[in-house]
C-alpha cells in the first residue's frame, strides 16, 4: 500500500531524494528550486540521511561538485532552475561527456533576460542535446515517480548518462497536490546500491578523469554518447516496467489520451496536459474526435513511436513553451516532425509557441488550437504554420 499526502511538487522531490538517501547533494539557491534542498538539508540536520550535503557559491560549483562526487565512486544528485543552468552550462556538458550517471531536478523557469523569474522550458530546451536524459512530469506525482526511476535509468551499464527530471516552477513546484508516496525500503530496494565499475578511489584501478581528447578520438566518444542515449530507451522501458510492478502507475515515453480514432491532436509537455486533457474531454462530448500526446521522455526522443502515434492525423499541433528564435518553430515541433518526415507520415502539422515567461495559457487558448486544427482538418490548408498562442496582438 503507498502512503497519501499531501505535498507540492519540491516537496515530493525532496522526498524522493531523501528515501534515495544519495551520498552526496550539491546545490546553490535559485527560485523556484530552492526549496528542493532547503527541504533535503532539513533532512541532513536531522539525521534522517547521512548524505553530505555541499553548500557551494555557484550553480558551476553544484555541478562541479556533483561531477567530482560522482566520479569518485559516489551517487550524487542536484536541484536548479533557469539562469542556475545557465550557469552550469560548460559542466553539463562535462558531466554527460564523462559518463557519469548524476541525477538533477529541473525546475523549469524562463532564462534571462530580460529578467523573469516565471515558468517557460527555455532552460530545457537550451541543453536538450548536451547529452543528459531529460524526462519531464505533468504533475507532483510524476515529478516524485520520475526521479525514483531516475537512478536505475541513468547508471544502468549500458546507458552511464547523467539525467534531468523537469517540472514546471511555481505550476507544479508549488503547489500542493495528493500525492501516493512509495514505502521507503521498497524505494531503496528499487533503487538499489551503486557500484560503479570504474572509479577514482578504486586503488586497484587507478584512472584519469577528464583527460585531453584530440582529434584521434572525441569523435568516437561522442558516437559512444549517442549509442548511450539510444540504449537509454530500452531501459527506460525496463524500468518502468518494474515500477509498474511495484506502484500500479504505468510510464511510457509519451501518454496517448483518447487517441484511438482521434482525427486532430495536441502534442505537449508537463503541466500544459492537465489543462488540454479538460478541453479534449469537452470536445469529445460536442462529438469532435480530439486527442492528446504529452511527451514524457524527451532526450532520448522516441522518434518512431511519435510518428505511428500521430501517423493516422489528419492535423496536428505541436506546442512549445519556449520560442527556439529560429523562425523555423520550437524544437519539440522540430522533434515531432522530422520523425513524421522520416516514417513517411505526412500530416499536417502546425507549431505553437505559447506561455513565455509564465503568460497563462487557458482552456480557452488550447481551445483555439482545436479549433484551428478541424479547420485545417477540413481544408489541408495550413498558411502559416509558425503561430503563437496567448500572445498580445
Amino acid at each position: 500500500m503507498g502512503i497519501r499526502e499531501r505535498l507540492s511538487g519540491n516537496e515530493a522531490v525532496a522526498t524522493a531524494m531523501k528515501q534515495i538517501n544519495p551520498d552526496v547533494v550539491a546545490a546553490f539557491p535559485i527560485t523556484p528550486s530552492t526549496e528542493i534542498p532547503q527541504y533535503f538539508s532539513t533532512f541532513v540536520s536531522n539525521g534522517t540521511v547521512d548524505t553530505e550535503f555541499v553548500a557551494v557559491e555557484s550553480e558551476h560549483s553544484a555541478m562541479s561538485a556533483c561531477i567530482g562526487a560522482e566520479a569518485a565512486g559516489g551517487r550524487a544528485m542536484t536541484a536548479t532552475s533557469a539562469n542556475g543552468l545557465s550557469y552550469m552550462w560548460e559542466m553539463i556538458y562535462i558531466a554527460s561527456s564523462l559518463r557519469l550517471p548524476i541525477v538533477m531536478s529541473l525546475v523549469n523557469r524562463a532564462v534571462s533576460g530580460p529578467l523573469n523569474i516565471h515558468n517557460d522550458h527555455s532552460d530545457a530546451m537550451g541543453v536538450r542535446d548536451s547529452g543528459w536524459i531529460m524526462l519531464f512530469s505533468e504533475n507532483n506525482q510524476e515529478a516524485y515517480d520520475n526521479l525514483v526511476m531516475a537512478h536505475r535509468i541513468a547508471e544502468n551499464k549500458d546507458v552511464l548518462l547523467p539525467l534531468m527530471v523537469c517540472q514546471d516552477g511555481f505550476i507544479t513546484s508549488h503547489s500542493i497536490e495528493n500525492i501516493e508516496l512509495i514505502e521507503d525500503d521498497k524505494v531503496k530496494e528499487f533503487v538499489g546500491k551503486y557500484n560503479p565499475e570504474h572509479y577514482l578511489l578504486n586503488a586497484k584501478e587507478p584512472i584519469a578523469i577528464g583527460p585531453l581528447d584530440v582529434q584521434h578520438y572525441l569523435f568516437e566518444h561522442k558516437y559512444q554518447q549517442a549509442e548511450a542515449m539510444r540504449n537509454a530507451k530500452k531501459v527506460i522501458l525496463e524500468v518502468a516496467k518494474d515500477f509498474e510492478k511495484m506502484t500500479g502507475r504505468k510510464y511510457s515515453f509519451f501518454e496517448e489520451y483518447k487517441m484511438e480514432d482521434a482525427e486532430i491532436a495536441v502534442v505537449c509537455m508537463n503541466s500544459t496536459a492537465g489543462t488540454t486533457k479538460t478541453v479534449v474531454d469537452d470536445l469529445r462530448n460536442k462529438g469532435v474526435k480530439a486527442g492528446m500526446v504529452k511527451v514524457r521522455v524527451f532526450r532520448p526522443f522516441p522518434a518512431e513511436e511519435i510518428a505511428e502515434a500521430l501517423g493516422n492525423l489528419k492535423a496536428v499541433a505541436i506546442m512549445d513553451k519556449s520560442d527556439s528564435l529560429n523562425a523555423a518553430g520550437g524544437a519539440l515541433f522540430e522533434d515531432v516532425v522530422s520523425s513524421m518526415y522520416v516514417a513517411k507520415k505526412q500530416v499536417p502539422a502546425v507549431s505553437y509557441v505559447y506561455g513565455i515567461g509564465g503568460r497563462d495559457t487557458t482552456s480557452k487558448d488550447i481551445e483555439e488550437v482545436y479549433n484551428n486544427l478541424q479547420e485545417i482538418a477540413k481544408t489541408g490548408n495550413i498558411d502559416n504554420p509558425y503561430r503563437y498562442v496567448g500572445l498580445r496582438k
